[in-house]
């Protein structure tokens, strides 16, 4: 582990900065219509459990990284085979954020600029970043999340003045009743974003204080909840639910409307700032988990080493796993939930804590 601590406030900054991330860019939970806000809500609570679940098994092993008691609850063959598996869902979740992230500049600022291009500039960014280690990281998000969030209220601010917001395009509520809703919040926003976050397991044993890793936690789950949800809200109120469905970006789309005194206009420019921010820190986050987790595996003792190996794969993944855009958000949004977000979010999570909480009474009786 790289000799480093951080505190509960960047714990925070930087967990809301990863769950907005890209989750702002996308139609979120748009398959539950006017009710995507809704679904948003009861994913988060969902995800609430969830975090329970993995702050638990964070307790019984405060002081090891996950890929090490992996081994300890499994033993050294399937522990470290499960380790695996997350170090490469990592990477693979870090090269689809960088693909949002290069074709949302491609879409609204640099339509003849190579797709590769476009991610290589923020992967070497990143790649910088890492190598500083997880407290650079961390003061950098302190620094960027007050100005993200500057934009956000004059965003607000502006669609309000705006006049653009139409609350009968959020009515009626629970049309279909709430099954659907249900489904979408169980089957989608329960996994992107929120447990997403698990990759933050992985920095856990970096906390000044780990009692308040537990309420840390909870309150970003509850407030980037609160956020996404008011963010569809505005989008499906400002667009309506077919616009947003159709379009690519619907925040992106809602501020362009933006048009105050017929001379503020063309805005999308400075809130894309904003989501690059997201995006950055996403994607750093999940790399960061990465390469703390294959340095830790293959007992490496200088983790910043493989920054560029490791940088290049997610690099070349981003640009190969979807021919297209839509095809990318289908994957995303449809088949990678049920395939590997359901079985490594939930699934084994609570085999881990099942096994790690036997073996734990077993230890107090002996």
């Amino acid at each position: 582990m790289e000799k480093a601590k951080i505190s509960a406030v960047q714990l925070f900054i930087l967990m809301e900065l990863f769950e907005l991330g890209s989750a702002l860019l996308v139609p979120l939970a748009i398959d539950a219509k006017q009710d995507a806000w809704l679904a948003i809500l009861l994913g988060m609570l969902g995800s609430l459990v969830l975090f329970l679940v993995y702050h638990k098994l964070y307790t019984y092993y405060p002081d090891f990284l996950p890929t090490e008691y992996m081994q300890k609850i499994l033993g050294k063959v399937l522990g470290t085979i499960l380790a695996v598996i997350y170090v490469l869902y990592f990477m693979y979740d870090a090269s689809r954020v960088l693909r949002d992230f290069g074709e949302m500049l491609l879409t609204f600022a640099y339509a003849d600029t190579p797709l590769f291009i476009a991610n290589a500039l923020l992967m070497l960014v990143i790649i910088y970043t890492i190598r500083q280690g997880i407290e650079v990281i961390a003061r950098s998000g302190e620094l960027l999340f007050i100005f993200m969030y500057a934009l956000a209220i004059i965003g607000f601010i502006l669609i309000v003045s705006s006049g653009l917001i139409d609350i009968t395009h959020l009515k009626p509520v629970l049309e279909e009743g709430l099954l659907p809703v249900l489904n979408v919040a169980v089957t989608q926003t329960l996994y992107f974003p929120f447990t997403e976050a698990i990759a933050f397991t992985m920095i856990f044993p970096y906390l000044k204080n780990p009692k308040k890793a537990k309420v840390t936690i909870l309150s970003v789950i509850g407030l980037s909840g609160i956020n996404l949800a008011l963010t569809m809200m505005i989008n499906v109120s400002v667009l309506g639910v077919d616009l947003t469905a159709r379009s690519q970006f619907p925040l992106l789309s809602t501020v362009q409307a933006i048009q105050v005194a017929n001379f503020l206009e063309r805005l999308d420019v400075f809130f894309m700032l904003a989501l690059v921010i997201g995006i950055f820190f996403k994607i750093s986050v999940l790399f960061y988990a990465a390469v703390i987790g294959t340095a830790n595996l293959f007992k490496i003792k200088s983790p910043s080493r493989l920054s560029y190996p490791l940088g290049l794969v997610i690099l070349f993944m981003s640009i190969t796993i979807a021919s297209n855009f839509q095809e990318h958000l289908h994957e995303g949004m449809k088949i990678v939930p049920l395939v590997l977000q359901m079985p490594l979010f939930t699934i084994m999570p609570l085999l881990l804590l099942v096994i790690a909480f036997l073996k734990n009474r077993k230890k107090q009786r002996e």
